[in-house]
């Protein structure tokens, strides 16, 4: 027993000499950073999804083959791949070459051929919380787009968010509207989840695409808080809280709330959930706003019915389509975050996850689980 005692203690020291030399380094490494990178605002990522599907087709295609026939298909796409760049190449100079001719009108004047560029689908990806936090880099992201696209061009998002704070999902949603105000095409992809505040901002698309089980819709508003009034008195405490302005606050969470006050409580999220059918309706205008506007959900093949999505498929069956057909982007803007901030990020995502899991249990007569 006291052999089991004193590597007890052994080893707690050791978990505390690591804990503690593990912090100093961290400290040392982020103020290295801070020093050496200032005030890093953060930087653009562009992967060509073109090539990823190449080579993911080309080493399938490899792998399944017999082994004596390997080396020379190989040598087979090499040489393929040596002649469409080289095509490649020769078209981008005869379109140069013809962008620079310049065609003569009838009354004489000089203008420059139009030659119609391949088209491009710039991709987004945006993973919502409760807070929308991720509005940060999605507004980074449409400004870098909006300098180089066009109406030929297409912007594609893939959006999963279960809804959140009201202000938070109308700013994500007005980022997404300035794309369409530009007048270029947006798709949005929901292969999961996109409601309440998910589907405001998926509503913003020309087009709406949904895996067949994915959920869409609760175009509604809540709003819940504990009341610990008659604690506090069964234990006589006092609270008090002063306000100037008679509906400054309407119910709290320790005060004793009146009737009066959850009457314009209430209001406000009528007032609210008016703002967001006005908002899905004037984006969707095909839809019946009053028999969706019920807080309810559906299912991808159950919302095209009532006309929520335009078509039931997953986001990577789209981008295999285009991809056949246009030059693929894959847009991200990310940021190096400090120590201390990206622990505060994960706390904060593990506190979304646990309110999520909890209300999931509390509403499962509508969260259908398999």
């Amino acid at each position: 027993m006291d052999f089991l005692l004193e590597y007890g203690l052994f080893l707690a020291k050791i978990a505390t000499f690591v804990f503690a030399f593990a912090m100093i380094v961290s400290i040392i490494v982020n103020a290295r950073q801070k020093n050496a990178q200032g005030n890093e605002k953060g930087h653009l990522e562009i992967t060509p999804l073109n090539e990823q599907f190449e080579h993911m087709s080309e080493s399938m295609l490899l792998a399944t083959m017999d082994e004596s026939l390997q080396k020379a298909e190989e040598k087979k796409l090499n040489k393929a791949k040596k002649k469409q760049a080289a095509l490649a190449k020769k078209e981008e100079k005869k379109a140069e070459k013809e962008a620079a001719k310049m065609a003569k009108t009838d009354d004489g004047a000089a203008e420059p051929a139009t030659v119609k560029a391949k088209s491009r689908v710039f991709v987004l990806n945006f993973d919502g919380n409760i807070s929308a936090s991720a509005v940060s880099h999605l507004r980074e992201e449409v400004t870098a787009i909006l300098t180089q696209a066009t109406s030929n061009d297409e912007v594609l998002i893939k959006l999963e968010s279960p809804g959140g704070m009201v202000h938070s999902y109308g700013l994500a949603s007005s980022q997404l509207d300035r794309l369409r105000k530009k007048g270029i095409p947006l798709t949005a992809c929901v292969d999961k989840v996109a409601a309440s505040g998910g589907y405001m901002m998926a509503c913003v698309a020309d087009k709406i695409l949904a895996a067949p089980f994915a959920i869409v819709g609760s175009i509604g508003v809540v709003a819940q808080m504990p009341n610990f009034n008659k604690v506090l008195k069964k234990h006589d405490v006092d609270f008090e809280i002063l306000t100037a302005g008679k509906y400054k606050r309407t119910l709290t969470m320790f005060g004793e709330n009146t009737d009066e006050g959850r009457d314009k409580f209430v209001e406000d999220l009528e007032e609210t959930h008016e703002l967001f059918k006005s908002y899905v309706s004037e984006r969707r205008p095909q839809i019946d706003i009053e028999q969706i506007a019920t807080g309810e959900i559906w299912y991808g093949s159950q919302a095209m019915e009532l006309k929520l999505v335009d078509d039931v498929q997953t986001s990577d069956e789209y981008l295999v389509s285009r991809i056949a057909e246009a030059d693929v982007f894959e847009v991200s803007f990310v940021q190096k975050k400090k120590l201390h901030q990206r622990l505060g990020i994960a706390a904060e995502e593990s506190a979304d996850r646990l309110l999520l899991r909890w209300w999931a249990r509390l509403t499962q007569d509508t969260n259908k689980q398999f």
